[in-house]
């Protein structure tokens, strides 16, 4: 059994946020690999299915981002799994757009998420840092990971969080050359390839107001995406 973490804040309003790509990666893997609908438990919501022949629970702590460690320790008393069974999936901020980088263990790095698991669980659990870029100053943090993926970042990260789930398997048996390799694949295919990675279909657009809405012959940004696919699995 391994419990696989998504941070990020509950709510349609932090949807496409930089600081919910947490939230997106296991909203994919679920949607890709035949999860079970999300349910409430746990202060936050479930998905549940197998990876690679193991049992994995996947959890988006709903105690907002500060009080994470809350939602992650109640599931792990609950499964009966110790840290080094659990894999957090987060934002970082010292690793470019398109970046990810496997790690057991360490600080927080002021990561609040992090902070708060920390507290409740320790630092024994596995974590995949998923980069964000940096803003440039410390002042403009907080505004930055609040805010929503630019629109020149959007096609990046869909193959990103495309090549997160083609690896899920190898992330849940801790194969971390196999999961990088995915991850690679996707973000940058090899130069004799000569395709782009494929990319799944897309969820729906959510509705929004009609003086919103990008012209008809327009596909819906990824933050329209994101959102349709949170409804979905709420």
């Amino acid at each position: 059994m391994k419990l696989i973490v998504g941070l990020g804040n509950p709510g349609t309003k932090y949807a496409a946020n930089r600081h919910n790509v947490g939230f997106m990666a296991v909203d994919r893997i679920a949607a890709d690999h035949g999860f079970s609908p999300w349910r409430d438990r746990f202060q936050g919501q479930i998905s549940e299915g197998r990876l690679g022949g193991l049992r994995i629970t996947l959890l988006k702590p709903a105690t907002f981002m500060n009080l994470s460690g809350q939602s992650v320790g109640e599931a792990m008393r609950y499964l009966k799994i110790a840290p080094e069974d659990v894999i957090v999936l987060h934002d970082e901020l010292d690793l470019a757009p398109g970046k990810v980088r496997l790690k057991t263990g360490g600080g927080h790095a002021g990561h609040n998420g992090l902070r708060s698991l920390h507290q409740h669980i320790g630092e024994a659990y596995r974590r995949l840092r998923i980069g964000i870029g940096h803003p440039g100053h410390k002042d403009r943090v907080a505004g930055y990971v609040l805010s929503d993926f630019a629109k020149a970042e959007e096609a990046g990260l869909e193959d990103l969080l495309r090549g997160i789930s083609d690896g899920a398997d190898a992330l849940a048996k801790g194969d971390d050359a196999r999961f990088m390799n995915a991850v690679a694949a996707r973000v940058a295919p090899p130069r004799n390839s000569g395709s782009k990675p494929v990319r799944g279909p897309e969820p729906g657009k959510s509705a929004r107001k009609a003086a919103d809405d990008p012209p008809a012959n327009d596909p819906p940004s990824l933050a329209d995406r994101l959102r349709a696919l949170t409804e979905r699995f709420r």
